[in-house]
């Protein structure tokens, strides 16, 4: 559970810090939409008794989120993607639908060069592929159930692209509805990488929500942790605290990204 959070994205809090007051909605130079992420707790994982949990989704644990932080109200678009690569390497072509067919490395990559664009001295913004935790606060939005609208999976169609309605293939972002905080895409139409690298359980995981990393220092190839499924992934696939992973260097077509901007109170 999230502790003095409510569920509905208009009754968040706006974070005031020396009289500066924080926008709930932001948008950048190249069109991506930001939403802000209230500081809190939550519990990360899956119960045992969670229907299609895995075994490295536990133990369940408590994080405190301890900064408000901004997160792509969307996955990165293709036209967003192109904007700053100057290509596009997905495979269903549509500048409104996610990009895919893309690394981690190549996720970052596209992070360097936003973060080289916008760079303007003292007060630039910095922006980062989300840590895990972070991604499943904000996806369960105050809900500890298997989905931020519980557990009944049938109303899943609703807010996904999965495999039981995505025809195979990607959507154009923000056509399902939102979660409770206001971000579209987080469950289906597709998986998107996070900065951690993936573990085996949460036995040892960090409590404040910061990117776990480096356990295997000496693997030349990386392991990291997606997130949301896919148009692919059956329903258990979409859950809140569903954990998949792949090789760093690894494309997939349903696999794209979406960005955090961290909160800066010059904004």
């Amino acid at each position: 559970m999230v502790k003095s959070l409510s569920q509905n994205l208009i009754e968040i809090p706006v974070h005031v810090k020396n009289n500066v007051t924080a926008e709930r909605q932001i948008r950048n130079a190249i069109g991506i939409e930001f939403v802000l992420v209230p500081a809190g707790e939550f519990l990360m994982g899956s119960p045992l008794n969670e229907k299609r949990r895995k075994l490295w989704e536990s133990p369940v644990h408590e994080v405190t989120i301890k900064k408000p932080f901004y997160l792509g109200k969307y996955p990165v678009t293709q036209e967003q993607w192109c904007r700053v690569m100057g290509n596009n390497p997905s495979y269903f072509r549509d500048e409104k639908h996610p990009v895919e067919n893309v690394s981690w490395k190549e996720a970052q990559e596209f992070v360097r060069k936003l973060n080289a664009l916008e760079d303007t001295g003292e007060k630039s913004p910095v922006y980062r592929l989300p840590t895990e935790a972070e991604w499943e606060y904000a996806a369960r939005a105050g809900n500890s159930g298997s989905y931020f609208f519980g557990d009944d999976e049938s109303k899943l169609k609703e807010y996904a692209w999965f495999l039981e309605n995505s025809g195979l293939e990607t959507h154009p972002v923000g056509l399902k509805n939102p979660n409770p905080w206001g971000f579209y895409d987080l469950y289906g139409n597709v998986g998107e990488w996070m900065q951690d690298e993936y573990h085996i359980s949460y036995k040892g995981a960090p409590s404040d929500g910061r990117a776990w990393e480096s356990l295997f220092p000496s693997v030349s190839v990386p392991v990291r942790i997606r997130r949301g499924g896919g148009w692919n992934g059956n329903a258990g696939c979409c859950r809140s605290a569903e954990r998949l992973f792949a090789a760093q260097d690894k494309k997939l077509n349903s696999l794209g990204f979406r960005i955090v901007r961290e909160y800066n109170f010059q904004i």
